[in-house]
């Protein structure tokens, strides 16, 4: 039994060790410490990694980290595998190399595409490129925002044409991929929709339309007439202005928190453009102003008015003459026996006045035209008119009754006069610059405030408050932990380490235990008694080495002598 106890393992030879060495504790302490600042400071100084790209595909995935392991760049994978990290002090470095080869390649295409043109490239591939290169530069653009994460523009530009009737205006179409938990107002639409619009040439806002990932269309294109952000902020803020302007003059006259006043303004929206032309007779005519004047006068005296009738007859010479007393004269062929007899007696009367008579008496022509244009009254007036007029003004205006002492000096609420009822009212449409010609209304009424203002909330003691409380808490929480820690170190801790680094007590005088077992304090020694105790430790010994050696044998010859004394 006494060899069995006495079996050394090897946890107690290391619990023997500590405590034969006290400070053996203390140096793995501070071995564990050195290693644990060591590893701090290298997982300190590694690399901090960013992004490379994202969202590749697995053609340009592939390209870019056979890239990389040829440039021994150090990368890694993000969560889940959706992009390429590299140490942060080479994002830029890596970039540019990446660039100049070409990589990545499914990246989003501008102007670059018009930098490698083929010789004798067709004027089609050409406007295909240019459009392709403008898309990439729209995108670009748009993914500069905050809240998108990748964009692509579609635009629809047809082909020019000479005919008006067959010309058409250009088009665009907007897929925008937002970040997660992000959303663009419609101010941000609108402004994409004129940064599109001012870079494509008669390319309207109203033609481009903006989608996001989810299908949502964020373009109202559908009710041209509905107000947008802009006009209801305009509105607000002008019925604001105007409330504010009735607040601040009635407030001296009835108090703070006596006045309650609300303000509807209709506001037009509508880009009006008007001509007129208009025209009006001459108030006075001799003071009008001549534009033109055309004057013609044709005179004509002692020819003989052509006769006859016209053909090749009446162009043939005229006959030999005869005298006219003797021979009458006959028509010529062709000729009106009136127009015969015309120069007969024409002849005559020569002969009875002679030559100059005959000459003062002959055919004679006058003729006088005269034409004279006024200047008339025209009158073109052509207007337009800006959005953002206010059409008509609504005012609606409470005020409280004042307080007034009675004869008890208590106070009491009263009507407002009259008087001071239409003075306010007076200011009021002074304030909102009233017009009757536009149809503006105001209704001043005056009534009791029937709310009753707050009373002052009693005072809480400090330990009550919820400040105070939440701080309480935490410091109770704090304490907790405190007492927990003094109580691991002084029950838990402290004695551990007293128990394993306390030194062993100092071991007692060895003596011959064959004469303290075998031999009497007063008896001498016995040589055959000390040949016996001397057998009695070599067999000892050799048990102890066989113990030592093989266990379960011993085990198994302890078990037999048991089983042995027990029969």
């Amino acid at each position: 039994m006494t060899a069995a106890v006495a079996l050394p393992g090897r946890p107690a030879e290391v619990i023997e060790r500590l405590k034969a060495n006290p400070k053996l504790p203390l140096m793995l302490a501070g071995a564990a410490l050195a290693a644990a600042i060591a590893v701090g400071v290298l997982w300190s100084r590694s690399p901090d990694y960013k992004v490379l790209y994202s969202n590749l595909s697995e053609r340009d995935g592939g390209a870019v980290l056979q890239s990389l392991q040829q440039m021994n760049v150090p990368y890694k994978f993000a969560e889940g595998g959706g992009a390429v990290m590299v140490p942060a002090e080479k994002v830029h470095e890596i970039r540019l190399r990446l660039a100049s080869q070409g990589l990545p390649k499914s990246g989003t295409a501008g102007m670059e595409l018009m930098d490698n043109q083929k010789f004798g490239i067709s004027q089609f591939a050409e406007q295909v490129n240019y459009q392709r290169g403008l898309e990439g530069e729209l995108a670009r653009s748009i993914e500069s925002i905050a809240a998108v994460q990748s964009a692509r523009v579609h635009l629809a530009i047809p082909k020019p044409t000479l005919f008006v009737r067959e010309r058409q205006k250009p088009t665009a179409s907007i897929v925008l991929q937002l970040y997660p938990g992000r959303a663009i107002d419609e101010g941000q639409v609108a402004a994409i929709s004129h940064l599109v619009s001012s870079s494509v040439p008669e390319l309207t806002p109203k033609s481009i339309s903006i989608v996001d990932q989810h299908g949502n269309l964020l373009s109202n294109t559908a009710n041209e007439r509905m107000l947008d952000a802009t006009q209801l902020k305009y509105v607000q803020a002008l019925e604001q202005n105007y409330l504010k302007r009735i607040e601040a003059i009635l407030t001296p006259i009835v108090g703070k928190d006596n006045v309650r006043a609300q303000v509807t303004a209709d506001v037009d929206f509508s880009v009006v453009e008007h001509t007129d032309e208009s025209y009006k007779p001459n108030q006075d005519p001799t003071r009008s102003a001549i534009r033109s004047q055309q004057t013609s006068e044709s005179t004509q005296q002692g020819a003989t008015p052509p006769g006859g009738v016209p053909g090749a007859l009446s162009n043939q010479p005229p006959a030999a003459a005869a005298a006219p007393v003797t021979t009458p004269q006959t028509p010529r062929a062709g000729q009106a026996p009136g127009q015969a007899g015309a120069p007969a007696a024409g002849q005559a009367g020569q002969g009875a006045q002679g030559a100059t008579s005959a000459a003062s008496s002959g055919p004679s022509s006058n003729r006088r035209d005269s034409t004279v244009n006024y200047e008339l009254d025209r009158s073109v007036r052509h207007v337009q008119q800006a959005p953002g007029g206010v059409r008509r003004l609504s005012v609606a205006v409470v005020v409280n009754y004042r307080q007034q002492a009675d004869a008890k000096g208590k106070l009491v609420a009263e009507a407002l006069p009259p008087a001071l009822l239409a003075q306010i009212q007076n200011l009021t449409k002074e304030a909102m610059g009233f017009s009757a010609d536009r149809g503006d209304s105001i209704n001043v009424v005056n009534s009791p405030f029937t709310a009753e203002r707050e009373k002052a909330a009693p005072e809480v003691p400090l330990w009550k408050q919820p400040d105070m409380i939440e701080l309480g808490k935490t410091l109770a929480g704090y304490l907790l932990l405190a007492l927990l820690a003094l109580f691991a170190w002084f029950r838990v801790a402290r004695p551990i380490l007293r128990r394993y680094t306390t030194p062993p007590l100092p071991a007692p005088e060895a003596r011959d235990e064959t004469e303290a077992v075998l031999l009497p304090p007063d008896e001498p020694a016995n040589p055959e008694i000390l040949r016996l105790a001397a057998k009695y430790e070599g067999d000892l010994a050799l048990v102890r080495d066989a113990a030592q050696r093989d266990p379960r044998l011993v085990a198994s010859v302890i078990k037999n002598w048991i089983a042995n004394d027990n029969r």
